[in-house]
């Protein structure tokens, strides 16, 4: 997928629609307590500010369902962004309206604002089947888009954490406005470029880990995986699917009884392919999910008053001796309960395994959520070749799936 990017173009003189991913965490008191989605696509901004673009930012933060939520707004955002960009940035108190597009209007070249959260507006996450069902959803979510695009020349993507999505500021905008440069941000760039690198043309050994609570939300990275790596290591609560559909128990442990059938055809695929899956060989299990539960390590069956909770010490040592060597390896999701101390000792063990294996070479690739925090709590990602900023996004990647978000933006010249 080889998209023009910002690099591409002409902004002197242009007002420029930008779409991020500023959906930040939040304290109590509407702090931000990580600006890292900020800062990831600070390149992008200052290229467009530097160049002579009137930028405007837009991005939703958190899930107001369509209502004003102060507790939501993207305030403090543009406060963080006026101050690592040593400017200040306009803050629109809507993201449409007479005042914004006066605003919008107003700003001058190198000049930047930022509008309020999208999602206080139900039209932004009407989905596209439902529009296509209802003429008045349609008009209303066409109509919300039209405000977005009349304020601009120019509309950047560079929000890949919700590239998988067909809100109206990912998708309904830029077919607003088509005709008008539409290109993505070097965030979108890079994101496709490792993903799109990876599934492609990966070095050999390449492995997969696939963690998270289930087979279900799976099957289809699996599925699109089996032919493209030469092992996946299976760990977390869907591992516990895997085993009832080898015939063991598993006692309390979360898993899919509507799935155990898939579970089987997936390891007998994987083994007709010759592609080595790999699941856990011993458990750490308790009688509660809670802190200071009673806890042991079981190599078998799991007992019935027993859930399983992370991958044993056997299990770590195993997944270590499978990543060695490898020269391309993907992760997504924990490989146990990683929330709950001292449960996520298996987490822990993988990402610094994959730390390793990237010390010796290997171009690692972690697929946003849990495995993320990991490794940022870890301290470890610098020794990572890509963290992902988009969960969500990044697992239908690697399922293969297109984003029609960023298809319908424009092709980067061949010539």
């Amino acid at each position: 997928m080889a998209k023009k990017t910002v690099a591409d173009i002409d902004v002197q003189g242009k007002k420029v629609l930008m779409r991020c991913d500023f959906n930040v965490p939040l304290d109590d008191d509407c702090n931000i307590t990580s600006d890292d989605r900020i800062v990831k696509v600070l390149p992008t901004i200052k290229n467009i500010l530097e160049a002579g673009g009137a930028l405007i930012l837009m991005s939703h933060l958190g899930r107001p369902k369509g209502r004003r939520n102060e507790k939501m707004s993207l305030a403090p955002v543009a406060k963080r962004l006026s101050e690592l960009l040593g400017r200040q940035v306009v803050f629109a108190d809507d993201c449409i309206g007479s005042e914004t597009k006066a605003k919008a209007r107003a700003l001058k070249s190198g000049g930047c604002m930022l509008l309020e959260n999208l999602r206080f507006h139900k039209e932004e996450t009407i989905k596209d089947k439902a529009a296509k069902e209802d003429m008045q959803l349609r008009q209303a979510k066409d109509n919300f888009a039209k405000q977005l695009a009349d304020l601009a020349d120019i509309y950047v993507d560079d929000a890949f954490g919700t590239a998988h999505r067909d809100n109206a500021s990912m998708y309904t905008v830029p077919t607003v406005m088509e005709g008008k440069p539409r290109v993505i941000g070097f965030l979108v760039e890079k994101e496709l470029k490792f993903l799109g690198k990876t599934l492609s043309k990966p070095d050999r050994p390449f492995v997969a880990i696939l963690g998270g609570a289930k087979v279900s939300d799976k099957i289809g990275v699996i599925e699109n995986l089996l032919d493209k790596v030469d092992r996946i290591l299976i760990g977390g609560a869907m591992a516990y699917t895997f085993f009832k559909a080898e015939g063991r128990t598993v006692g309390k442990s979360l898993c899919e009884d509507d799935f155990l059938d898939k579970a089987t055809e997936l390891l007998e695929q994987a083994k007709d392919i010759g592609c080595e899956m790999t699941l856990p060989v011993d458990t750490v299990i308790a009688r509660e999910f809670k802190a200071g539960a009673d806890k042991k390590v079981v190599s078998g069956d799991i007992e019935a008053d027993w859930q399983g909770m992370d991958i044993g010490p056997q299990t770590r040592k195993l997944f270590a001796e499978k990543l060695a060597g490898t020269k391309t390896v993907v992760w997504n999701g924990p490989m146990g309960v990683f929330e709950l101390p001292p449960f996520d000792e298996g987490t822990k063990a993988v990402a610094l395994a994959v730390a390793e294996a990237t010390d010796k070479g290997a171009r690692s690739i972690i697929g946003g959520g849990d495995s993320a925090s990991a490794v940022e709590k870890l301290g470890l990602e610098d020794k990572i070749s890509h963290i992902s900023t988009g969960g969500g996004a990044s697992l239908e990647f690697l399922e293969g799936k297109k984003f029609k978000c960023l298809e319908i933006l424009d092709e980067k010249d061949t010539d």
